[in-house]
């Protein structure tokens, strides 16, 4: 069999019969099935688009077989970083090397023989998509949910430019290793806080897996305590948050954020030079390496003081690295008898260590970081610390110094990036009349294609006057665009919302047929976006269903996540390793099926593993044997009627017993499994073929079954073998098998037979027969029979199917 030109002339017919396009008038049958969608990198297919694409399309073959009506579309994640750094290296356009990616993409992807619905493909960095990303931008700002701060990025001294995370590599400019710095630039926020909580309930209901809810909810990191006001000698105010308000006057000093607002502001004179330098020492680290719990936390005392609210006492103010401006209020206080980190900065900075907690036992030393009863807290003292959390705080409010209070380790989502490849923020700033939105009518605010990329220390876009210099929509007034794009994963959070309307003009999506179509069904996709795509997803599906668009809450009902493909090492692949596997050069020599199904049956698919040449092989004389026998049973004269016996039931048995455990393997993506149980019936169908006497249309009828089996898995060949049975349309219009239960009640079964607990034999015996009946067989067997010669049976233990118990 030519399997290259058996691809061809599939994926042809396909194309031809539109059977992988979904029609919407089945809408009642639908299934959304969603493969995140791809960078479209200068490289050919890896491995893990394989592995992700390739196996989820048959997922979603096996569902149209089931009866569904499948819609799986494609596309491509466009805009991004590589592009316009491929720009700066080479001088060729972000555009044109992006496009040329996605057409080279597009072609390997139609040959994988995947069923995805081409008519419904996006690609994120032309205007037909853009335009509705900066619409979204538009809408939450409306919302109140867009807003703009000051916030830090990371800025090369050298380049004269913003650096995104990923260009930072051990501190220093992935171009010239320079030393990154922190610089503070106003940026656009989407206000994601405000969704924290059902954001984190909303967890409960999803079939996700267990280990992503975690990191979502460790992400968003919910604390219930007390908000505390301390106030300067110079009379400006701070905040803290604390979980532990029953520790308050053991406060031995207070941290602020070194690139918090107050620290310049009060600093004194003599401490000026010292608090400048640790400022710039710490603005080279990332917030990274600042929270790790393995680096030694330091500071520097700014010379300035704060009241303890609680207890009126004065406490030294430092700035500390371990305190990052962007996370809660920027300021923590330092008890350094009852938390470990604020013990070792007091030894470190000689701080007085007050214990206000007492434990109940003997190991209390001090740092002591359970909860006790209270000392050293006034009137306060001898309450449980639960007791003495809530008085306290109670008591700050009653003085407007204190407020109860839940907190979310979560952040606003900062979707400012000061880079060319991306979608131009839609808004126009105006010396009079401030940050104008741009008019829908004027959407989209297009890309120019005419840029200086070279890094000076503007943005692409802010060098483009032509782009930059427009009127205020309000005043008519000369005005300025924001020179910034967005975010590549606002692009990425809504196009599961694009996909089913995505040639729709007049607005993002037609919301009565969306509120149809979705939520998606099953989502595919690399865990390493738990906590960035998945949530940002979540969060505006919530927002647009605020908006009224929606009516439902979550974009996606159901995720797996694939493992990964290592080498043949045992080591994540690549270049520099010298172990990674090009798919191509497989394809090349045994076609798309045979490597579709080496990737399903070699691992266990929310795993992964190590790659082997043995595990190709191995399909390929798989596939072959199937190959000889399809063209066996093809020739085949039809014939009416046949027996159906002890032959017959028992390779009826292992028909059905496949059906219904490759039912069940697919439906939760355990496709080495499912495969293993076809190589058993493909076992059992060579079985029956040897004897001479065969029931030829059921014999027929068997194979039908195994290739309807197959096809999801190897779909080119198994449409192949199908014609040659005879079928007249695509075996992707036939029903999936059934399994029909009673063919797995067998009329005999082989048990174990067991002298007083010890294995002596095994027996073949009628199922259903009583003890009388099992006796008289025993006394009959030809091997069983001798060893009971002058031996009186006093009990047997019959256990149904299995187990003969002989009590002599």
């Amino acid at each position: 069999m030519d399997v290259f030109k058996i691809e061809k002339k599939w994926q042809e017919i396909w194309e031809k019969e539109k059977i992988n396009y979904f029609n919407p008038k089945n809408i009642d049958k639908k299934y959304y099935c969603l493969e995140m969608f791809s960078y479209p990198s200068a490289a050919k297919l890896h491995v893990g688009h394989w592995y992700n694409y390739g196996l989820t399309d048959s997922f979603a073959r096996y569902k149209k077989m089931k009866g569904f009506e499948v819609f799986q579309p494609m596309g491509f994640d466009a805009f991004g970083l590589p592009a316009e750094n491929y720009a700066i290296k080479t001088g060729i356009h972000p555009k044109d090397s992006t496009l040329q990616n996605i057409e080279n993409m597009e072609q390997t992807l139609r040959e994988m023989g995947a069923m995805f619905d081409w008519n419904s493909e996006i690609k994120t960095c032309e205007e037909n998509y853009y335009k509705w990303t900066q619409w979204l931008f538009l809408k939450l700002y409306e919302k109140g949910l867009a807003y703009r701060k000051e916030a830090p990025v990371n800025w090369c001294p050298s380049c004269n430019t913003v650096l995104a995370n990923e260009q930072v590599v051990d501190g220093a400019c992935e171009r010239c290793h320079t030393a990154v710095v922190k610089k503070n630039l106003t940026q656009w926020f989407f206000k994601i806080t405000d969704y924290a909580e059902e954001l984190l309930s909303g967890l409960n209901d999803l079939d996700w897996p267990e280990k992503t809810k975690s990191m979502q909810r460790n992400w968003i990191g919910k604390s219930t305590g007390g908000e505390i006001e301390f106030t300067a000698e110079s009379g400006d105010k701070f905040k803290v948050f604390t979980t532990r308000a029953d520790t308050l006057f053991g406060v031995s000093f207070v941290a602020l954020a070194p690139e918090h607002p107050l620290v310049a502001k009060l600093t004194t004179a003599d401490r000026k030079d010292a608090v400048d330098n640790y400022v710039y020492e710490t603005s080279k680290a990332s917030e990274i390496d600042r929270l790790s719990t393995v680096r030694e936390k330091t500071g520097v005392f700014i010379g300035a003081y704060a009241i303890n609210p609680i207890n009126n006492k004065k406490v030294p103010i430092f700035a500390a690295d371990y305190v990052l401006y962007s996370y809660g209020t920027g300021a923590v206080m330092g008890v350094p008898a009852h938390d470990e980190r604020d013990f070792l900065f007091a030894q470190k900075y000689d701080l007085p260590v007050v214990r206000v907690v007492k434990g109940d036992g003997e190991n209390d030393q001090l740092p002591f970081t359970q909860y006790g009863i209270t000392i050293n807290s006034q009137k306060f003292d001898g309450l449980t610390s639960d007791e003495a959390k809530k008085a306290i705080v109670n008591e700050l409010v009653k003085q407007n110094k204190g407020e109860h209070k839940i907190n979310y380790r979560l952040r606003d989502w900062l979707v400012s990036r000061q880079r060319y490849w991306g979608a131009p923020i839609p808004v126009i700033h105006c010396e009079k009349c401030g940050a104008v939105p741009v008019p829908y009518k004027d959407l989209p605010v297009k890309l120019p294609y005419d840029v200086e990329f070279k890094p000076d220390g503007k943005s692409p876009l802010a060098k483009h006057d032509g782009f930059m210099n427009v009127k205020c929509p309000i005043c008519g007034g000369d005005a300025k665009r924001d020179p910034d794009t967005l975010d590549t994963f606002v692009c990425s959070s809504w196009y599961y919302l694009r996909y089913p309307d995505a040639n729709n003009a007049k607005e993002p999506f037609n919301p009565e047929y969306i509120n149809k179509m979705l939520p998606v069904d099953k989502y595919v996709g690399g865990a390493e976006h738990a906590c960035m795509h998945l949530l940002y997803s979540r969060f505006i599906t919530k927002a647009l269903r605020d908006m009224g668009y929606l009516n439902f809450s979550e974009p996606f009902k159901s995720l797996v996540h694939q493992g990964v493909i290592l080498g043949p090492d045992g080591m994540r692949m690549s270049k520099s390793r010298g172990n990674v596997i090009s798919p191509d050069d497989y394809i090349k020599q045994y076609g798309s099926d045979v490597f579709r199904l080496t990737l399903m049956f070699g691992f266990s698919y929310t795993e992964g593993g190590p790659w082997s040449d043995d595990g190709i092989k191995a399909i390929s004389k798989f596939m072959d044997r199937i190959e000889r026998l399809a063209d066996k049973i093809s020739k085949l004269k039809p014939e009416k009627g046949g027996d159906y016996g002890k032959e017959e039931k028992d390779l009826d048995y292992v028909r059905n017993y496949t059906i219904k455990c490759v039912d069940r393997d697919m439906e939760v993506f355990s496709f080495n499994t499912a495969i293993a149980r076809m190589m058993e019936f493909l076992n059992a169908l060579y079985k029956y073929d040897a004897l001479e006497t065969k029931n030829k249309k059921f014999y027929r009828e068997a194979f039908g079954d195994f290739i309807a089996l197959l096809a999801p898995c190897a779909p080119h060949f198994a449409e192949e073998v199908w014609e040659m049975l005879g079928n007249k349309k695509s075996v992707f219009y036939a029903p999936y098998p059934v399994c029909d239960e009673k063919a797995l009640v067998k009329d005999e079964v082989e048990v174990a037979v067991q002298f007083n607990s010890k294995m002596r034999g095994r027996i073949v015996i009628p199922t259903g027969i009583d003890e009388n009946e099992i006796r008289s067989l025993l006394l009959a067997d030809e091997k069983i029979a001798p060893m009971l010669e002058g031996k009186e049976i006093k009990k047997l233990i019959v256990i149904p199917n299995r187990l003969i118990n002989i009590i002599l």
